[in-house]
């Protein structure tokens, strides 16, 4: 297929250092894709705050990635855009902002994430709402669900739809849920949900046994794992750092190590959109190299890392996948 535009201009003008590695990495991607092979996506940081389900929901919908693992604040916070957007605060001048104006800010009913304050009356409390019917009828029946089926469950209600302030099709949870994805949430517990969900136990209205931990999410990625990796293996790309990054890739060498499936493949295609700072002793930031020595990667594998912003890096890469 023909690249559009911003492929052109891509490829006419990232020629150096970082821009180059974008390009190379970009370039692989679509080879590993066009191969027929896999990839998984992470979304570490603020992503879905950064609206990345622009670009994210088109490579879903174009079957450009095969399975997402996220933290539990990108898992609700698309979800939050999705409801509240209109009510969202925008505060470029933030690193202005004296002790006084964030406490301002929290009397206003607004949490804080760089630029973007987002409403928790609007956003937070309007899905807990909604969510806890779903967490409480499962409850009842003691059946118990991973978190991100629970959002699942929700988007397929039809109970958000009412509230939606901003296209659906730009909500990169939509468009997985519309796909029935794979999503692998680890360490839910730290995000607003899993922490409004731990009150509601406190409370006694809820068991902890409903929602189903991390450990059962490492089971269920080692059975999809196992699946689809046949022949040349998966790709994992990268976004930012942290449990997102983390816990994921450790399925290989779990694999491997642990359950002695030796014929298990390693990852392969790597790509890491980083600002940490290798060293300071930083598992996130990592160069590639330091994964073959834990089993993940291969000598062989095609690996990159892109040391920059992941708000300006993946759009442009989805870009080129997409040919645009």
């Amino acid at each position: 297929m023909q690249k559009g535009e911003i492929s052109k201009f891509i490829e006419n003008n990232f020629l150096h250092f970082n821009a180059a590695a974008l390009v190379d990495a970009a370039k692989a991607y679509g080879a590993h894709i066009d191969s027929g092979r896999k990839m998984m996506i992470t979304l570490a940081g603020a992503m879905s705050t950064a609206e990345l389900g622009k670009t994210l929901s088109e490579m879903i919908r174009r079957d450009k990635v095969d399975i997402i693992t996220c933290t539990g604040a990108n898992l609700e916070e698309d979800i939050f855009n999705l409801v509240a957007h209109n009510h969202y605060k925008r505060v470029p001048n933030y690193r202005d902002l004296s002790p006084e104006d964030e406490k301002a800010l929290l009397e206003q009913g607004f949490n804080r994430v760089t630029d973007t304050c987002i409403p928790e009356e609007e956003a937070m409390r309007k899905i807990e709402r909604l969510i806890f019917e779903l967490w409480k009828a499962a409850d009842a029946k003691n059946e118990r669900r991973l978190p991100h089926e629970f959002i699942y469950e929700l988007i397929k209600s039809g109970a958000l739809k009412e509230h939606y302030e901003i296209d659906a099709k730009d909500s990169w949870l939509v468009a997985a849920c519309e796909k029935n994805l794979p999503i692998i949430v680890p360490g839910w517990e730290d995000s607003t949900l899993g922490n409004i969900f731990a009150a509601h136990c406190i409370q006694g209205e809820l068991k902890p046994t409903t929602v189903r931990s991390g450990i059962e999410y490492m089971i269920t990625l080692s059975d999809w794992y196992t699946k689809n990796s046949d022949g040349p293996g998966i790709g994992f790309f990268q976004i930012g750092g942290g449990i997102a990054g983390d816990f994921p890739i450790c399925v290989v060498p779990m694999l491997i190590q642990d359950l002695k499936k030796k014929e298990t493949p390693l990852w392969s295609y790597f790509c890491q959109i980083s600002d940490s700072t290798t060293s300071y002793g930083s598992y996130s930031g990592a160069v590639p190299n330091e994964k073959i020595t834990w089993g993940k990667l291969s000598e062989k594998t095609p690996r990159f890392i892109i040391e920059s912003d992941a708000t300006i890096v993946a759009p442009l890469i989805f870009a080129w996948v997409l040919n645009w």
